[in-house]
């Protein structure tokens, strides 16, 4: 009775209150979701070792860890550095029936006398969604902080907001250092009135691998969206497109325990090079295709292979893809991808940088935007994405004073819904197509922009 009192106790005060930490860890892998399989008892962390360790030992693994689904149990020594001949190896003949919640409910041995660290047991589990976000940065390693509850996004009070929590960020979110904790107002357009403010008074130790692990209020009742926290990270490089004519073109090579290797072109689609194109701050993707000549096949690891994402991914790294470094290609099939350069726009010719005639980047000439279909969802966009507040109505008074251009006409029949980060995310007609003259000419006026009229 006591036990099933304890129980109800446990699950009535709310998730997350009495949970304990969990006893298992994976240490030395390119994240929290794969590495060497490492046990706790008594404060002390040890080894497994790798007698009898198989799949439905890291299905458990996964589950305990909050990772995704379970894909492969490398050695553990494919993770460097080795574990130091000092540290203990606690268990061995893990047997898991694949169902069970924590390693610790499967059967085991635990007094272990033939096992050396050569035979440390490996996990590895697809890499679970983060739980923060930074938004309306210049990268996805700097922005606004904003966490996820139960499929809905809220921003963090900077009650308390330190280096140690940013540390945090940074770490789950697959970044660099930190570098700072900017306020979350330096990132426009600000957060919505209607937006929820989450959590406040967090406070991390700086080693922990999740926001969600650090003590936090959760009843924000005295914080503004003027107090919004903010986060900047360095951005690693962990994906690069080597040998062509320019940083969106090329040969694609993934980082992978500090060492660079290629991407076999076995699964490889359109869906899989959109994420790397957006994770290189690129534009849209445009080819794949293999490596044509011996010029420009790599030389070395190919770490990749098999790789399949939807392509709404922001990391290559949440992609599904074969075990890293097993596969039969060879540097024939490397695989190449080319990106547009990135997307860039402007309002020109007004009084400030938030009004005027707008020009959008393309092939390295600027263009202007006709205004078949032109309304205030595309405006809506613009003034967005050039951190210039709303748009605003101008009477045809104040647009006529705008010459017609000369020059290239990019885009017609512009289509957004009103969401986009990015004008290139709306929907219009093929580059340089149209059926427009410049007495079309798109010009757009941002409340942060508004001309003495």
């Amino acid at each position: 009775m006591a036990l099933f009192f304890f129980l109800i106790f446990a699950f009535s005060t709310g998730p997350g209150l009495l949970e304990s930490p969990p006893k298992v860890r994976l240490v030395r892998g390119p994240h929290r979701c794969e590495g060497r399989v490492e046990v706790e008892r008594n404060g002390e962390w040890g080894t497994v070792c790798d007698d009898g360790w198989n799949m439905k030992d890291v299905e458990v693994v996964c589950r305990e860890l909050g990772c995704g689904a379970a894909k492969g149990t490398p050695s553990g020594n494919l993770y460097k550095p080795l574990a130091n001949e000092k540290q203990k190896i606690f268990i061995q003949d893990v047997n898991c029936n694949g169902t069970e919640n924590e390693l610790i409910e499967c059967d085991r041995v635990e007094d272990v006398f033939d096992c050396s660290h050569s035979e440390d047991a490996g996990a590895i589990c697809e890499k679970a969604p983060p739980k923060v976000r930074l938004v309306r940065g210049p990268h996805r390693c700097e922005g606004r902080v904003e966490v996820e509850r139960n499929g809905e996004w809220g921003t963090v009070c900077d009650n308390g907001w330190n280096m140690k929590d940013v540390e945090v960020v940074c770490r789950e979110l697959g970044c660099g250092a930190a570098k700072g904790t900017p306020s979350g107002n330096l990132y426009k357009p600000l957060a919505d009135e209607k937006q929820k403010i989450f959590i406040q008074d967090v406070n991390c130790n700086g080693t922990e691998d999740e926001l969600i692990e650090c003590d936090r209020v959760e009843d924000v009742f005295d914080c503004s969206h003027s107090e919004d926290a903010g986060a900047i990270c360095e951005i690693p490089e962990t994906v690069r497109l080597v040998g062509g004519p320019g940083r969106c073109k090329g040969r694609l090579e993934v980082k992978h325990q500090k060492q660079w290797g290629t991407v076999c072109k076995a699964g490889w689609n359109l869906s899989a090079a959109k994420v790397v194109c957006r994770q290189l701050g690129c534009g849209k993707a445009t080819l794949i295709k293999r490596c044509c000549n011996k010029d420009t096949q790599g030389q070395g690891l190919i770490w990749l292979s098999n790789v399949s994402c939807s392509g709404r991914e922001e990391d290559l790294q949440h992609c599904l893809s074969g075990l890293e470094g097993y596969n039969n290609c060879t540097h024939d099939e490397d695989t190449w991808v080319e990106c547009e350069d990135p997307f860039k726009l402007r309002l020109v010719n007004g009084d400030t940088s938030c009004s005027g005639k707008l020009e959008v980047l393309h092939k390295g000439i600027w263009g202007s935007v006709c205004d078949d279909g032109w309304a205030k969802k595309e405006e809506q966009v613009v003034c967005q994405q050039l951190g210039c507040g709303k748009p605003i109505f101008v009477p045809a008074k104040a647009r006529k004073k705008f010459v017609p251009g000369n020059g290239r006409i990019w885009l017609d029949d512009v289509n957004c819904k009103g969401e986009e980060q990015s004008l290139e995310q709306c929907q219009h007609r093929s580059w340089g197509y149209h059926d427009c003259n410049h007495k079309e000419d798109v010009v757009v006026f941002c409340l942060e922009g508004q001309p003495d009229i």
